[in-house]
């Protein structure tokens, strides 16, 4: 291609509205232009990016005994109220009538949708085990999108949906899948990690998010220094060693005024103590009935494992109005004379505190010397708190350390959620009639494009690695009025592009700053400069990564260009 033919307009300036590398280089690099706040227009240049992983990904995915359909965007209402999640899925569903007054939504993800389709097509397990994906514009109404398009309202995704008859054939399904996504992302050339993480709005059992490692991702990542576990802050499991032996405070427990003392900062100067002698107890509704968990001052109550413990639909915070109609005061919550139907969750750390601090469930009183067990109960303890670092591996006792990440892909074990709501049954060898056991798959393909600009900069601008770059070779003559650079720079460049190689050819008569410039912003993997040297034959070979450069006759080019390929692939 050659540029003054490209629609690439770059820029010098930093977009105003990008927060971070990668948004500031996409759109810099003329990758991109946003339309609205969260939607993008690819150019052309970013868009042959975004070829490239969907291509990577077909390849993978074919190889794995997937296959490709494509399905609607647009979804009826009646599919999402078969399974409950238009309700549940909150304000991030876009909803849309038609000219009828009937309910639509813009798919988000198409769980609904490939069960409908499989259920009314196969139902025999002769036909089973399928598997089949899509890629696809996905749309969902953040609420505050941000970082270009890592969290955007809409996005390009591959979603794959597995249809088995066993649970051992659906971890064959998941294993196949988990291999896949490895594949794919070590192909992209990105740095990451599979994590175990939780399933959240898609629901089912067993799930792993594959994160590419960034310091401005918005996930925590848990691991061990240990060994090879990793998860989610969500889903990352707390270690509970029961103390050898707890001598309950002799001291009786005692209410004490605390006029409008009421977070853990004012409670340890007033009480003059450490946060992890108080008891913190939080409120939540789920779905329409009230909890109220426990967690120790100086820890943080993760909301994920209390709504899989309550095994609710939807976890919120109570509000003031809520908390008044029970006729709990807040900021002075505690498990004491709470209405009999709200139940009482507490972390595992709960059960060996002595004579704590907590609140009284009366306006600007607290009790201290609480002693659990002994001065109220709970349904059940449990692990209801963040991992912090330092915490003991759940695996191998080692040392939990946090990372930031980028999250490029998840996979989920479904198993019957979506099956049995819908219908989506086979008749096995007996002749009985069966749920289909489900997994699902998704890659964000345009994420992964942001995740690896992410990954791969420096302060001229990006660093393709060369299964990702839009072209391959940028060949640079430094003046094209020169006949002599000229000649020889279209001679290379049809050389090389005879061989098999992507070339970007900048034929623009711009000055040789302003394209040494953009072609480092640009970031191809190899720059081939032809400048003063073109009379002796010899150019400018130079490695974008490294910045290695080395002077190269055109005789011996090709040879060059191909061991540098080998060497960057």
């Amino acid at each position: 291609m050659k540029q003054s033919k490209l629609f690439l307009p770059t820029l010098r300036e930093v977009p105003a509205e990008a927060e971070i590398v990668s948004h500031q280089l996409m759109v810099r690099a003329g990758l991109m232009r946003q339309l609205v706040s969260g939607v993008y227009t690819y150019l052309p240049l970013g868009y042959r990016v975004l070829r490239k992983v969907q291509q990577i990904v077909r390849e993978e995915m074919d190889r794995a005994g997937a296959q490709e359909i494509s399905m609607p965007a647009i979804q009826p209402a009646e599919l999402w109220q078969e399974t409950g999640r238009w309700d549940a899925y909150g304000p991030e569903l876009m909803r849309l009538k038609d000219r009828h007054n009937r309910d639509f939504v813009l798919g988000p993800t198409h769980e609904e949708v490939v069960t409908g389709l499989v259920r009314d097509n196969l139902n025999t397990y002769k036909k089973l085990p399928i598997n089949l994906y899509q890629i696809q514009t996905k749309y969902r109404d953040e609420v505050r999108p941000r970082f270009g398009v890592i969290r955007s309202r809409e996005f390009i995704m591959k979603d794959a949906y597995s249809f088995d008859t066993t649970r051992e054939g659906l971890d064959k399904s998941y294993q196949d899948m988990y291999d896949a996504y490895t594949r794919i992302f070590t192909r992209a050339g990105l740095t990451f990690r599979a994590v175990e993480a939780d399933a959240g709005a898609i629901g089912g059992k067993g799930t792993h998010e594959f994160m590419a490692l960034s310091e401005i991702g918005e996930d925590t990542i848990a691991y061990c220094t240990s060994c090879d576990y990793a998860a989610n802050l969500e889903k990352a499991e707390v270690v509970y060693k029961s103390a050898e032996k707890r001598t309950a405070s002799q001291a009786e427990m005692e209410k004490v005024a605390t006029p409008d003392v009421k977070t853990i900062e004012q409670l340890m100067n007033h009480f003059d103590m450490e946060a992890r002698q108080f008891i913190k107890a939080l409120v939540f509704k789920a779905d329409e009935r009230f909890v109220v968990a426990l967690v120790r001052g100086d820890h943080e109550l993760n909301d994920v494992k209390l709504k899989n413990i309550v095994d609710a639909n939807v976890l919120t915070m109570a509000t003031e109005e809520e908390l008044n109609k029970l006729g709990i005061p807040l900021g002075f919550v505690g498990p004491f004379n709470l209405p009999e139907d709200i139940e009482v969750y507490a972390d595992f750390a709960i059960q060996d505190m002595n004579g704590a601090v907590a609140g009284a469930n009366e306006k600007d009183y607290h009790y201290k010397n609480v002693v659990p067990g002994r001065d109220f109960t709970v349904k059940t303890y449990t692990d209801l708190r963040n991992i912090i670092e330092g915490d003991e591996c759940p695996r191998c006792g080692g040392h939990i350390a946090f990372a930031r990440g980028i999250e490029v892909g998840h996979v989920f074990k479904l198993g019957t959620r979506y099956s049995e709501k819908m219908g989506a049954k086979f008749l096995d060898e007996n002749g009985k009639e069966q749920p289909m056991i489900m997994g699902c798959y998704g890659i964000g393909i345009s994420r992964t494009v942001a995740a690896c600009v992410e990954q791969n900069n420096d302060e001229n601008g990006i660093i393709w690695p060369w299964s990702l770059a839009p072209y391959q070779i940028h060949v640079v003559p430094v003046n094209v009025k020169n006949e002599e650079q000229k000649q020889l720079a279209d001679s290379i460049y049809e050389q090389l592009q005879k061989e098999g190689y992507e070339v970007l050819l900048d034929d623009r008569p711009e000055r040789a700053g302003v394209k040494f410039k953009d072609a480092d912003l640009i970031g191809l993997p190899i720059r081939v400069t032809v400048g003063g040297k073109a009379g002796e034959g010899l150019v400018e070979c130079k490695v974008r990564k490294t910045g290695e450069s080395k002077d190269v006759h055109v005789d011996e080019l090709l040879t060059y260009v191909k061991e540098l390929a080998a060497s960057l692939q």
